[in-house]
């Protein structure tokens, strides 16, 4: 009796995720390179990433969408820092605009990928999530656009006496669609960027929001709605509008971001300022709104219009800063000795950092260790062949490096296919260079899992740049071509030509 094994789908591409950044891949694909065949693998029911996956309420972007949106696509909503429901519009938007729908296949779970330079490809293994079903499909090049957190789990740390509180007890990461806070008292556990937009969204109907922070967190007022980049787009239109914001915003976080860094003193001075103008006469500015760490050591959170200074002015929330000793039946007892009653517990304690989606790698039969790879002008791994992947910025808008990282990309792509090219890897040469690691920033997710991600350099290409001027130059205006980049022929593709 004979059998046939079903024949295993090639593609050019692989993109890995349809949130932001692999919707905005898939374009860049399609504009660049007609001819190549791509899909789009998301492990999720729906396109849209963290911005369809997040049900909280309130929930955000915490950089303006003249420079979170697309370049090649202008932000048209008066509002710039937006809802997740306006930006989840924007980037279906995005698929239909481009015809990515065909492209895209969900429940396309990647749980392997192995390498064979021998064939110049990458043998890919998909599960159906739910069902577990599995199949196989090939790629030239995997372009991993999943982002660097666990989408199935958000971080918890353990509490002492978790199971004795008699209500519900919630992850953001896990909003429960029946959860009802009216008329509730509502302890927030947290203080980044999740809690201080839960904590103004949930105060107009629960009837009091406390936010439980163990350390301060830098917190400042921004404008929901960016009056030059309204007025811009009256002026000159959608186009032309979008751009002038666009550059008016990238200017203005660097120079925000550059001189927290200078005048750290100044800064930490500037925002102190600003929240004690905002909070109450007489409101302990140094207890609640001083953290211990200068500015931009972690991300700044952005509250639009002042929101949650606004409700702690009205008496609707509070702020206290304190650790947990225990869980009891009526809320959290404090360090302090205090008791905080609570009739819901909203645990805003962060992420899971998970890069490449937990996928492991194997190339040429040898298990790719992450934290000995390096990371080669922040998209690619030192000795990984045809694997690209999207990190956007940590200082800045998160979409503004994945345009460029696309764009590198696609012009990688045409230089191969120029010269005959099937391979392409990253190879330090100096083995010796120092490292230091890819995200080297102060958040505690990062910090969790610092020791399971790649590295990165002290030179170029080798060192992860967090400058939108220096990345315009090094992925848009430089070359492709690199000493450390080695390019070649498939061994099978070179035997058959002799």
């Amino acid at each position: 009796m004979s059998t046939t094994e079903t024949p295993v789908e090639h593609l050019d591409v692989l993109v890995v995720g349809a949130g932001i950044s692999g919707i905005g891949a898939g374009r860049y694909l399609k504009t660049s390179h007609p001819a190549k065949t791509f899909a789009i693998l998301e492990a999720r029911g729906a396109s849209g990433g963290t911005w369809d996956l997040f049900r909280y309420p309130g929930i955000r972007s915490d950089s303006d969408l003249h420079t979170f949106g697309y370049e090649f696509k202008p932000w048209r909503d008066e509002e710039s820092i937006a809802s997740a429901p306006r930006i989840l519009k924007y980037l279906r938007e995005t698929i239909s605009e481009n015809a990515l729908e065909p492209h895209i296949r969900f429940h396309h779970q990647v749980v392997a990928a192995e390498w064979s330079t021998e064939q110049a490809r990458w043998l890919v293994d998909i599960a159906h999530p739910e069902t577990g079903e599995r199949h196989r499909l090939s790629a030239g090049w995997i372009f991993s656009a999943g982002g660097y957190y666990r989408y199935d789990e958000g971080h918890t740390p353990h509490f002492e006496g978790r199971e004795r509180f008699t209500g519900p007890i919630v992850h953001p990461q896990h909003w429960p669609e029946d959860l009802d806070h009216s008329g509730k008292k509502v302890l927030v556990i947290g203080s980044g960027a999740t809690a201080v937009t839960l904590v103004p969204a949930m105060a107009g109907t629960a009837s009091h929001v406390t936010m439980l922070q163990r350390t301060p967190t830098y917190i400042m007022p921004v404008p929901k709605k960016d009056a030059v980049a309204n007025i811009a787009g009256r002026l000159f239109g959608p186009e032309r509008g979008y751009a002038i914001a666009r550059r008016k915003n990238i200017l203005q976080q660097r120079l925000i971001w550059s001189f927290c860094q200078r005048f750290p003193k100044a800064a930490r001075k500037l925002i102190r300022f600003i929240n004690a103008k905002a909070l109450p006469e007489g409101y302990p500015v140094d207890t609640h709104f001083n953290p211990p760490y200068d500015p931009w050591d972690q991300r700044l959170c952005a509250v639009p219009d002042g929101d949650l200074f606004r409700v702690i002015r009205q008496g609707q929330a509070s702020v206290v800063t304190d650790q947990i000793e225990t869980f009891t039946e009526r809320g959290v007892q404090l360090r302090s000795g205090a008791e905080l009653e609570a009739d819901v517990i909203i645990t805003a304690t962060g992420l899971n950092v998970q890069p490449f989606g937990g996928v492991p790698l194997v190339v040429d039969g040898e298990r790719v260790n992450l934290p000995d790879t390096i990371a080669y002008k922040g998209m690619m791994l030192s000795g990984v062949p045809n694997f690209a992947f999207a990190i956007g910025y940590t200082n800045s808008s998160w979409t503004l490096k994945i345009g460029l990282l696309c764009e590198h990309f696609c012009r990688l792509l045409s230089h191969m296919d120029h010269y005959g090219l099937d391979i392409c890897r990253p190879v330090p040469s100096d083995p010796a260079m120092p490292k230091r690691p890819f995200l080297d920033f102060g958040a505690g997710y990062i910090q969790r899992a610092v020791d399971q991600l790649p590295k990165q350099g002290d030179r170029m290409p080798w060192l992860t740049s967090l400058s939108y001027h220096s990345d315009v130059k090094l992925l848009r205006s430089d070359s492709v071509t690199d000493p450390e980049l080695r390019f070649s022929r498939a061994e099978v593709r070179a035997a058959v030509a002799r």
